[in-house]
């Protein structure tokens, strides 16, 4: 068959495919991330029938899904609600990043993968996925709950590690020098320091230059720009997620509320295809091996966030009940997981069974994250019922 026809079929089938699976995601209220990723499974090495003739566009809109990710998630915040953020979520940030790195970190190092991999896996268990979190927040309408504040809290900090993480894991995967990582991260840092600067005092500047009234020439304009900064940033080794985000920042008002809407859908098309392609890379048969630790990864981690959520929502005066809401609002993994492991097998410094460590660890939680936060408040009013009912047994032997 000719090539072009091989990819136009197998295209079209892959996104008749992921628009079958997004709307079985719908149909049981789950993420449709984790059947992204099993649709991948089944069509990649190793899976019950390869795909040739798309692989080369697959992998180039997966990475076009990455900055879209990444930019949209800029949009979302602008720079005095991030610096705002980061002063009051320091604290708890610091301790979720204690509690969800370490288990990451310690799996690989147990599995004998080396330092790379375990920077790597530490990213993986680390960042809570802020899309699922929005999803359940919005769809348990908890948006005006107290914890509500420090959830996000959380989520803005983990976003803002990601600018610095992603430098330093870039520059350790080109296995560049100790002096000539430093300079990388340097650069990083001066980049989103300068960023923020400019979000601040000239953000209307740069949201002017980049809007339009003509839809088809903000499209172009918005697209062009966050491909452009983002090849910029991965030549100089900051790492093009980052260079996507930081440009969604600097775009605030009114400008940023359009390029939400007008993005949103390719977002979706794009980073659907991302997840797809990652999938098309993990042989299943590498992930039996690695199901013990995924399974061991996302019991603990699923603990330390829900210790992370009860613990940042107790410092701010928030009930039990809340403290659980918060705690199970951030347990699932799921976009940046990827992307994160996404970058590493890419650079093929990592051993190819991460891969299948990282796609099992993230079904897990992606499925389980959200299970547990609908699960949160029927559980506490058992308990809490089951310990009025100790008490007053207990009252009523002391009255005996």
């Amino acid at each position: 068959m000719h090539g072009t026809a091989l990819t136009l079929i197998e295209l079209g089938g892959i996104l008749l495919f992921l628009g079958v699976l997004g709307r079985l995601a719908g149909r049981i209220g789950l993420s449709p991330i984790p059947l992204y990723l099993v649709g991948g499974l089944f069509f990649g090495q190793g899976g019950l029938g390869e795909l040739h003739g798309a692989v080369e566009f697959s992998e180039v809109a997966g990475e076009i899904g990455v900055v879209l990710l990444l930019l949209m998630l800029g949009l979302e915040y602008t720079a005095k609600e991030l610096v705002t953020g980061l002063r009051q979520s320091w604290l708890a940030g610091g301790v979720d990043f204690a509690l969800n790195f370490t288990p990451g970190v310690l799996v690989a190092l147990l599995l004998g993968w080396g330092p790379v991999a375990a920077l790597v896996m530490g990213g993986v268990t680390y960042i809570s996925s802020s899309g699922i979190a929005a999803k359940v927040i919005g769809g348990l309408g908890r948006l005006g709950n107290r914890e509500t504040p420090t959830i996000l809290a959380i989520l803005v900090f983990e976003d803002l590690a990601m600018a610095v993480y992603l430098p330093v894991l870039t520059a350790v995967l080109a296995g560049l020098s100790f002096a000539g990582g430093l300079g990388t991260v340097g650069i990083s840092l001066l980049v989103v320091t300068l960023v923020l600067v400019i979000a601040l005092r000239w953000g209307t500047v740069v949201s002017a230059v980049v809007d339009s009234k003509d839809r088809e020439v903000f499209l172009l304009t918005l697209i062009g720009a966050a491909l452009l900064v983002a090849g910029l940033a991965s030549a100089l080794q900051v790492s093009a997620a980052v260079g996507a985000f930081l440009l969604g920042i600097a775009i605030s008002g009114a400008t940023a509320e359009n390029a939400t809407r007008v993005l949103e859908p390719l977002r979706d098309l794009f980073a659907a295809i991302f997840f797809v392609v990652f999938g098309l890379n993990t042989d299943p048969s590498s992930i039996p091996p690695v199901l013990g630790f995924a399974v061991l990864l996302a019991v603990v981690t699923a603990g330390t966030k829900i210790a992370t959520g009860w613990w940042a929502a107790r410092r701010q005066g928030i009930g039990r009940m809340g403290r659980a809401r918060a705690g199970t609002a951030l347990v699932a993994r799921g976009e940046f997981s990827i992307v994160i492991a996404g970058l590493a097998v890419a650079s093929g410094a990592v051993p190819d069974e991460l891969a299948a460590l990282a796609t099992t660890y993230v079904l897990l939680m992606a499925v389980v994250g959200p299970v547990l936060a609908r699960l949160a408040e029927p559980v506490m009013e058992r308990l809490e019922l089951l310990a009025a009912g100790r008490r007053s047994a207990a009252g009523a032997g002391r009255v005996v």
